[in-house]
């Protein structure tokens, strides 16, 4: 039996949460897994946070993860790797973190805070690797690529072979950024990792 996998994708809206959330449910569906997937857009269009549970295995009752179950956290800016952290399991979890901040309009305003040393407070509870995705993908001539380089860097933590993920990129990304995407995606799923 394959072993099961609770994954939450969180971000800001328009960071592409929901489409690496589709990627990730569609090769767990073409390796073979039972996959449920629950998505929470908030005011997305808006930059407001936007989550998506996505559980496979190799049968899942709920598209909701509980609190304390999650096996990996990929978020797409950091204040959001620390909203869903206690969902995270303890010990083993880990935490695939953009490296990126996306200051709030509360923040802008003076009403709130930003969270400072998140990565440090990350460290304490989870396995993290941090990722200049949107360096790496303006590198790449396109910054909206960032979430394939993440969802890359996520693929290493999965029961899922690259042929799976290529060919699922290939037949749900728009035809004229195929190749760009590909490029994204192994250039995350290539990158060196310590912790």
């Amino acid at each position: 039996m394959k072993k099961g996998y609770n994954v939450i994708v969180s971000g800001v809206g328009g960071q592409g949460i929901i489409l690496a959330s589709e990627l990730l449910s569609l090769a767990a569906m073409e390796a073979g897994y039972d996959v449920k997937k629950s998505e929470v857009h908030g005011m997305s269009q808006r930059g407001g946070d936007v989550v998506s549970h996505v559980r496979f295995s190799e049968k899942v009752y709920s598209p909701l993860i509980e609190q304390g179950t999650c096996d990996v956290i990929l978020a797409f800016e950091k204040a959001e790797a620390l909203r869903y952290l206690h969902y995270l399991k303890p010990k083993d979890g880990i935490v695939i973190m953009n490296n990126l901040e996306i200051i709030p309009l509360p923040v802008t305003a003076g009403e709130d805070t930003y969270p400072e040393n998140i990565e440090n407070t990350i460290k304490k509870y989870a396995n993290l690797v941090v990722v200049d995705a949107i360096d790496m993908a303006n590198n790449l001539g396109n910054p909206r690529v960032a979430n394939t380089i993440m969802l890359g860097v996520a693929s290493k933590f999965f029961d899922i072979s690259e042929d799976v993920w290529i060919r699922v990129i290939t037949n749900r990304v728009p035809k004229k950024t195929i190749e760009i995407n590909k490029k994204a995606f192994e250039l995350g799923r290539n990158l060196k990792i310590d912790f």
